[in-house]
């Protein structure tokens, strides 16, 4: 569940695609992993494109060979477990099944949980839910509010949501009808106009979107709504998605129910 919760969450930010989801499940040896790839690549000779692999295999053997594959492939663990390794200048253990132990069942419940919570309520999603919300993120498209409640869900437990502006936010200069009973819990992220059109232009290039003057005047008036109900904001512009979580949960006093 681990790669495909967190493959699913970064496939959402690409708009306008659709992904057909495969899972290959336990493959905890060679011959295991010899038999995926030869899923992986028959997989891209009859869809004609490559296929785009999230992995959370443990073992350097069985990676390896997984990653040789006619597939991007995109480890979770491989790109963690080096630095922390060097940090902590502790081998891993290399054991499977770990992240689903049932020694901790409720720490892996929560998690689960708070993940489901934030990829329901993305995007201003399941807004009846919003009375379960620890926080809810608001802001621009593309200010970050996303890849940043994922993070708080799988590393600390929280139910975070997140509500993008839009036009008519900004025509009216009211905060929308399903915020105001939380306004609360609203937490604003905020970015610099350039970077915003640089992101933008990345996803639709050319577009009304993605341009400077749209920009400019999306992040002037979401300010101009955060100042006006006194909503606590940050900008995002320098900051990595662990940063943003880590002042939102501190600045709205949440409770960190896992340790990262």
């Amino acid at each position: 569940m681990t790669a495909e919760t967190m493959g699913h969450s970064l496939l959402t930010q690409f708009d306008g695609l659709e992904f057909r989801q495969v899972t290959l499940p336990f493959i905890s040896c060679a011959d295991k992993a010899v038999e995926a790839v030869r899923k992986i690549n028959a997989t891209a000779v009859d869809d004609g494109a490559r296929p785009i692999v999230f992995s959370t295999l443990v073992k350097d053997e069985v990676r390896s060979v997984v990653q040789r594959s006619d597939g991007l492939f995109l480890d979770f663990f491989d790109a963690f477990l080096g630095p922390l390794e060097a940090e902590l200048q502790v081998k891993s253990s290399e054991r499977e099944g770990r992240a689903h132990g049932i020694a901790d069942q409720l720490v892996y419940s929560t998690r689960i949980e708070a993940t489901n919570f934030a990829l329901a309520a993305d995007d201003g999603g399941v807004s009846a839910d919003y009375q379960r919300a620890d926080v809810i993120l608001v802001g621009v498209s593309r200010s970050g509010k996303t890849p940043t409640c994922i993070y708080m869900a799988m590393q600390y437990g929280v139910f975070a949501a997140n509500y993008p502006f839009t036009e008519e936010d900004f025509e009216s200069k009211q905060l929308p009808a399903t915020l105001r009973p939380h306004a609360a819990k609203l937490f604003g992220l905020t970015i610099a106009p350039l970077r915003l059109q640089q992101i933008r232009n990345e996803r639709r290039p050319g577009s009304r979107y993605s341009s400077t003057a749209q920009c400019e005047y999306e992040v002037r008036c979401a300010e101009t709504l955060f100042q006006r109900y006194g909503i606590p904001c940050l900008d995002t512009t320098e900051c990595s998605i662990e940063e943003i979580a880590s002042r939102v949960i501190d600045r709205k006093g949440i409770e960190r129910r896992l340790r990262p």
